[in-house]
């Protein structure tokens, strides 16, 4: 392992690179977070809360997206590591109504779940914000549902259904649901005190209000057939009760100090100042690559997947120009990244409050953030 630091003058130009992206209006605000051996050593914050909103502090909540699901996956780790279930049981050994004996979906097993080769990528709640608080009708569409790739054939991203399966999984292991068994067995011992799988109902809504970009804030044009505009997915997630909804992929709420904390422990082999999340050989199992393809079926690009993680080492991801596959990490919505480097010990968030509907805005910004600090770590 590299004993890596960051110096005073590469932390200013760190500080530079992260209020040029504020100045020239890429995002409304943000949060840099980063952690080296254990330590806190970038802790920025910048612009504002919303168009309209507050200074962005470290402690301001945002919304992270499917930087969720790396969260609900270690729950899951540490349930199997517990000898509750192992990963290649199917799914149906712990949650029988959700296959048919003798059908090719009762042949998908927890590892394809994690691993986005479950064959089941998209559902009908997918745009269905509506339905997403309601836990039961969530579950039932997962019974209901039929693979559309054989299961563990073709990595194809499970943008929503990765939660749902993970999380009654959670459920049906632990018998609490998601959103407190990641409370009590992730997010409290690490102190992540400002990390949540949705907003509880007795809470205050004080999460940052994302902006969509429109055609005339885009870097370039990016085309027909994108999906959904940003400004709709900003409208949508800004909604009080999509915030409060338990959507274990893509409702947590949370800090980039809280997550780079969170990669701090998993680069660490699963521990930090004293706290165990996972053995280290069970973090070493979830971050090296299960899956991988030239053209995932969902997302139409090169992917890479661990069990819960994303790893890098390809030209087109977030985790630097010339990344490795033993980084591994998560992306989310609107420029929001966090990794984990095992071989540098560090662990990186970063977390912003902008939607742009091209991918490659995004993943170009993130990619430049990355390379910064580990230039910084490097010289």
């Amino acid at each position: 392992m590299c004993m890596s630091h960051i110096t005073d003058s590469d932390h200013e130009q760190l500080r530079a690179e992260f209020d040029r992206h504020l100045d020239v209006g890429l995002h409304h605000g943000a949060q840099l977070a980063v952690y080296v051996n254990g330590e806190l050593v970038v802790d920025f914050a910048g612009g504002m809360t919303g168009p309209d909103g507050k200074e962005t502090t470290p402690e301001t909540r945002h919304l992270i997206f499917s930087c969720t699901k790396p969260y609900a996956g270690v729950g899951l780790h540490q349930l199997i590591e517990d000898g509750e279930a192992d990963y290649d049981d199917p799914v149906v050994e712990y949650w029988p109504e959700f296959a048919d004996p003798g059908t090719q979906k009762a042949d998908i097993t927890i590892r394809h779940v994690l691993s986005h080769t479950a064959g089941i990528p998209y559902g009908e709640f997918d745009d269905k914000a509506e339905k997403w608080s309601d836990w039961d009708a969530v579950v039932q569409a997962m019974e209901d549902i039929e693979p559309v790739f054989e299961p563990g054939e073709q990595p194809a991203y499970h943008t929503f259904n990765y939660g749902w399966l993970v999380g009654e999984l959670i459920h049906r292991l632990s018998g609490q649901p998601v959103e407190e068994y990641v409370a009590e067995n992730v997010f409290d011992p690490l102190g992540m005190e400002q990390s949540s799988i949705g907003l509880a109902a007795n809470e205050d809504d004080d999460v940052a209000t994302l902006t969509g970009f429109e055609v005339f804030d885009r870097c370039r044009d990016p085309g027909e057939g994108l999906g959904i505009p940003a400004s709709e997915s900003a409208a949508a997630f800004n909604d009080d009760a999509v915030r409060r909804a338990v959507v274990p992929a893509a409702t947590g709420i949370g800090t980039a100090r809280d997550m780079a904390r969170f990669y701090a422990s998993m680069a660490n082999g699963g521990a930090l100042d004293g706290t165990r999340l996972l053995e280290e050989t069970t973090v070493a199992e979830a971050t090296r690559t299960h899956a991988e393809t030239d053209s995932d079926g969902t997302l139409s690009r090169p992917a890479r997947y661990g069990l819960g993680f994303w790893t890098g080492g390809l030209a087109n991801d977030m985790f630097g120009s010339l990344s490795r596959e033993r980084m591994f990490g998560h992306a989310g919505l609107g420029s929001i990244f966090g990794w984990g480097d095992p071989e540098l010990n560090v662990g990186f968030a970063y977390v912003t409050n902008g939607i742009r509907e091209e991918s490659w805005e995004h993943a170009a910004r993130v990619a430049g953030m990355s390379d910064a600090v580990r230039l910084a770590l490097l010289e």
